[in-house]
């Protein structure tokens, strides 16, 4: 739902119903702040810009995160390593001062480095989204920025008979991740946006921390999302590392695995799931 409006969820949901019978899943926004600019722009480091309150150059989504920041947050935007941080804010726009330069793109995740501030585990569009669904009798659904075990249960009351996966993305997520555990069967370790919380360092450590967790536990599901085939966004051919990475989370107890940039906007989509099939088969095989 961070990619479509919700005017054109039914109209999409119908296409694709027309040309294949996948089931479609429907992924929330949840907890996510997000960009909203209308000229993409490149800053270098020193520079200023302003974050408006109301719809500007620049504006953050959902509007509420405006009224959570405060002077000396600082802000990671996108994967572009853009950093910025507040050194002044009032009621009509926050201005900041780039640390690390980068580009500023429409629609890109911002994560708040220095501290942690909540927000709703669905945005209002998710629930007019979820509405939507209901009616079209989608059966599969994706909580984004599962944070507690709360969440869970939350999500599981609006969708009682439904499938439901829970995303795990967070360093809060990761603390609770007993607990999250407990009450839910479904997860997906998303490594893309996990890394901006706890680094890229991190995250095999973490990935075998969840999965490990997950054993303790019965008929409990995870999978794993991220660039896995990232080389092959641009090339027709995966790197080894790329193919060892795959494989490694695998055999750690991964019940699925799911790409990202490589089908969304890479140059050979069909080829990176068709290499991904081998690798799964090749894995089978061996166990």
């Amino acid at each position: 739902m961070s990619h479509i409006e919700v005017k054109n969820l039914s109209k999409t949901i119908n296409f694709i119903r027309g040309i294949t019978k996948t089931p479609i899943c429907i992924d929330t926004e949840g907890a996510q702040i997000r960009t909203k600019v209308k000229i993409s722009k490149f800053f270098k480091i020193g520079q200023r810009f302003k974050i408006y309150n109301q719809t500007n150059l620049i504006n953050l989504y959902p509007q509420e995160v405006y009224f959570k920041l405060k002077k000396n947050d600082v802000l990671s935007i996108g994967f572009e390593d853009l950093k910025a941080k507040i050194i002044q804010k009032n009621t009509k726009y926050i201005t900041l001062r780039v640390l690390s330069s980068g580009r500023m793109d429409n629609n890109k995740g911002v994560h708040i480095e220095n501290r942690a501030i909540k927000l709703n585990f669905l945005t209002n569009k998710d629930m007019q989204a979820l509405e939507i669904s209901k009616k079209l009798k989608i059966k599969n659904y994706a909580l984004s920025f599962t944070n507690s075990h709360s969440d869970i249960i939350r999500f599981n009351k609006l969708l009682p008979k439904d499938n439901k996966i829970f995303k795990i993305e967070s360093k809060k997520a990761i603390r609770s991740i007993n607990k999250i555990m407990s009450v839910g069967k479904n997860f997906l370790i998303d490594r893309g946006d996990l890394s901006k919380e706890i680094s890229i360092e991190n995250i095999p450590f973490v990935q075998r921390k969840i999965l490990k967790t997950s054993k303790q536990f019965k008929n409990k599901n995870v999978y794993i999302a991220t660039n896995f085939l990232e080389s092959m966004i641009l090339n027709k051919y995966p790197t080894r590392g790329e193919a060892n990475d795959i494989y490694n989370s695998l055999e750690m107890g991964a019940k699925g695995l799911v790409l990202a940039a490589e089908t969304a906007i890479g140059k050979y989509p069909e080829k990176t799931v068709n290499f991904l099939k081998k690798m799964i088969n090749s894995f089978k095989k061996q166990h």
